[in-house]
């Protein structure tokens, strides 16, 4: 568990700066990371590296608001979420736009962002959270999850220039007080050292306590792996919870992000392409009804058992059925097939295609949720996945975000 440092406004990036990116390229030559982590390379700069990845960085930009926009409109009676997957954050001043001024999104009191770089080469090495805070006037809180040894994956490995501060991370951010910050690591479904796009870290859920007008709640960014096995990511909702578990004082709690609920063993190649074809088997049209906006019916559903077991509730947050897919993959996307085809073969693209012919090339997935403990949902404003966030040059970004309006429940604050 890594707790937040909060500096000055001038000083703000000094906690995350590092001279680590001329070693950068010398690392990504390791095909693992014990063989990298055993080198004489990572003998002299693994304790910058961990000191670096162990650091929350945090700063207030707020300004004194004690009037949002939905308190004008007559609508404070709730608190209103929205969780994003900022693909991360290339097309900055659209996102800050969205975030700002979309009539849903834009009254939002807390966002839950994943998949934010600073210092990337692919998003113009910029600080994606702190200049969304600064733009909108926001409090911040970055958890960084990996130090980025390439440029990334499929196209982003050929963006012009090299990385400078090489980091991705997840974020919270909100025009509140955020309070207690800090983030909590989940244990990789993959060594990261393995494949095409090399890193050095693992995930990491952003927890913070927002001082909302209608009470504290305890809010989380959360962000699961992608390259992993329906336990793992099963897995890593269970340390989550258990962390949560053991944080005083209890609240209420909001946990929203990308869980990567595809419904597939996406740890290796193979085990993709084998769920793949026992899709087919079922039917691709059955399968894109009935399973990918619903993974809590089947492959995932352990994951959400565990969720219900415990008390928490994802029903009644979330959009349910196709209207509530945040992921849509269409054959025709080169960008997205040219990162596919960086960790399964060319060849499968044409029975993916052959699959999808009678669906228009197209099928879509529900990756990102939001869940809650002690909360309930505003009647007023049902949950919602916003659809088609672009501008003029396309799509923001590869996944569609969520947004809830939630009521926390008063008679938990405080208590323990």
């Amino acid at each position: 568990m890594n707790y937040a440092i909060a500096h000055p406004t001038e000083e703000s990036l000094s906690a995350l700066d590092h001279e680590l990116a001329p070693f950068l390229s010398e690392m990504a030559q390791f095909s693992s990371t014990k063989a990298l982590k055993a080198s004489t390379i990572y003998a002299t700069l693994g304790p910058e590296i961990e000191r670096i990845l162990h650091t929350v960085a945090q700063e207030d930009f707020s300004i004194d608001r004690t009037i949002t926009k939905r308190t004008e409109a007559g609508a404070a009676e709730a608190i209103r979420a929205t969780a994003w997957n900022i693909e991360r954050g290339i097309r900055l001043e659209s996102i800050v736009d969205v975030l700002g001024h979309h009539p849903v999104i834009g009254g939002s009191d807390v966002l839950l962002l994943t998949e934010l770089d600073y210092g990337m080469a692919r998003s113009g090495n910029r600080f994606v959270a702190r200049e969304i805070a600064q733009a909108l006037n926001l409090n911040y809180v970055f958890a960084p999850c990996y130090l980025a040894l390439t440029k990334g994956s499929g196209v982003e490995a050929y963006m012009e220039g090299e990385n400078t501060v090489a980091l991705h991370g997840n974020a919270i951010l909100s025009h509140h007080p955020l309070r207690r910050a800090h983030s909590l690591w989940l244990p990789n479904g993959k060594d990261k050292m393995r494949g095409k796009e090399k890193r050095l870290g693992q995930q990491s859920a952003v927890i913070a306590d927002m001082e909302h007008p209608l009470g504290t709640v305890r809010v989380v960014s959360l962000h699961m792996d992608a390259h992993s096995t329906q336990k793992h990511r099963h897995f890593q909702m269970k340390i989550m919870l258990d962390h949560l578990d053991t944080l005083r004082p209890r609240l209420p709690i909001l946990i929203g992000g990308d869980w990567n609920t595809s419904t597939y063993n996406s740890k290796r190649a193979l085990y993709a392409v084998i769920g793949f074809w026992r899709r087919v088997m079922m039917g691709p049209g059955y399968f894109i009804k009935n399973h990918y906006p619903h993974p809590d019916r089947w492959f995932e559903r352990h994951l959400f058992r565990e969720l219900e077991k415990r008390g928490w509730n994802y029903r009644d947050l979330n959009e349910p059925g196709l209207s509530g897919c945040t992921l849509h993959y269409d054959v025709r996307d080169m960008a997205v097939n040219k990162n596919m085809a960086d960790w399964i073969p060319q060849w499968c693209f044409y029975f993916l295609k052959r699959a999808l012919e009678k669906h228009g090339g197209r099928s879509s997935l529900k990756l990102d949720w939001f869940t809650g403990k002690d909360v309930s949902v505003a009647q007023t404003h049902p949950p919602k996945a916003i659809h088609d966030l672009k501008d003029a040059e396309g799509r923001l970004s590869d996944h569609d975000a969520i947004v809830v309006d939630f009521i926390p429940q008063a008679s938990v604050f405080g208590e323990g």
